[in-house]
């Protein structure tokens, strides 16, 4: 038996090295200096006075291949042919000569990708897969995201937010969207409809049952046919029964509900990591705009912009002010929901990577 000399790599991030500009190929772990020129760009100086020049611009996450086609087009025009997508849908263009970075602004704009994103403005929105890819959306991420960054056009072009505001949406309470300053998410507020007549011949009811995250689901008889039943008042109405039993609707026009959390980050800088926490709910789920939801952040973000010291991320003005001064200072209303006291976890929520001892 011939000896195998080359074994596909069918799972992980790919290496970046054959993608990357051969100015960052060579000069990788050796830059010395670093600055931000203007919104949208990134410029970096290596040990041996080698430069490059980054120029972000936002797209939509799911691209037709036209759209693909132009962004390729561009870097072959006026860029130097290589690009690579950040984890927020923006594109990145590196550029090793400075009177590139001008006409490759110029031809993005053009062609309808805003340049920004960078620094202290607001990011464009991670978020999931919506209606187009996912089994169990109770509303349509990348709409909502359309709809929000058409309001947030200005913030994204523009670095006037006392740091970097990240967002995400997220289609329902798995939120695959993660932690942000802001995200917007889906929330079911009612128990799973069940179609008896349809449990038996298309779900597995022991997978189904093991789903459930609170235990609140259980084999059953109906109208003498095997089926489920959910016990209303442990379920928790998350929705993670309907993917491996769609006859569990959990989806309804009318209680699937908008909530917006704030002070969420991932970062180590200046503080720990921190969750997110509750701040809007009930807000209605009504596509195409979503209005009610863009008027909430647009809200929370202007009075962000306005009360944050430099560089405080949303979190620490939060922690500043005082969540009684957030919510008078917002105007959203507070209700016995807002009230955190579960105690599942350890109280310190221990979520920094700091080594303690």
């Amino acid at each position: 038996m011939a000896e195998r000399t080359h074994q596909t790599i069918e799972s992980g991030a790919p290496d970046p090295m054959p993608y990357m500009h051969p100015v960052m190929k060579d000069n990788y772990g050796k830059w010395v200096f670093h600055s931000h020129p203007k919104p949208g760009v990134l410029y970096h100086r290596a040990e041996n006075g080698a430069e490059i020049w980054t120029v972000k611009a936002g797209t939509q996450r799911q691209m037709d291949h036209y759209t693909i086609r132009k962004l390729a087009d561009i870097a072959d025009q006026f860029a130097d042919g290589y690009v690579r997508f950040t984890t927020r849908s923006n594109i990145e263009y590196m550029v090793a000569d400075q009177t590139k970075v001008e006409p490759l602004i110029k031809a993005l704009s053009e062609g309808g990708f805003p340049v920004g994103g960078t620094a202290n403005s607001v990011s464009m929105i991670a978020h999931t897969q919506g209606w187009l890819h996912c089994d169990i959306p109770g509303t349509d991420a990348s709409g909502a995201v359309k709809a929000l960054m058409d309001e947030l056009y200005d913030e994204f072009t523009k670095c006037e937010m006392p740091n970097r505001v990240k967002l995400s949406t997220s289609c329902c309470e798995i939120n695959c969207g993660g932690q942000a300053d802001i995200a917007i998410v889906i929330q079911h507020t009612m128990p799973p409809k069940i179609n008896h007549d349809l449990v038996a011949n298309v779900c597995e009811r022991p997978t189904v049952v093991a789903r459930c995250p609170v235990a609140a689901i259980r084999p059953a008889l109906v109208n003498g046919k095997p089926s489920l039943e959910v016990d209303e008042k442990k379920c928790i109405c998350c929705g993670a029964c309907f993917p491996p039993c769609p006859p569990m609707q959990i989806n309804d026009p009318v209680h699937s509900k908008f909530a917006i959390w704030v002070g969420g980050k991932n970062s180590n800088a200046r503080s720990k990591p921190t969750f997110h926490k509750l701040v809007a709910a009930g807000i209605p789920n009504n596509p195409p705009r979503w209005p009610e939801v863009s008027e909430i952040v647009k809200k929370i973000l202007g009075v962000y912009k306005a009360d944050g010291r430099p560089w405080e991320r949303m979190n620490d003005w939060i922690d500043r002010i005082g969540w009684p001064a957030f919510f008078e200072k917002t105007g959203l209303p507070f209700t016995k929901y807002h009230i955190d006291n579960w105690r599942g976890s350890r109280t310190t929520l221990n979520a920094s990577t700091h080594i303690r001892f």
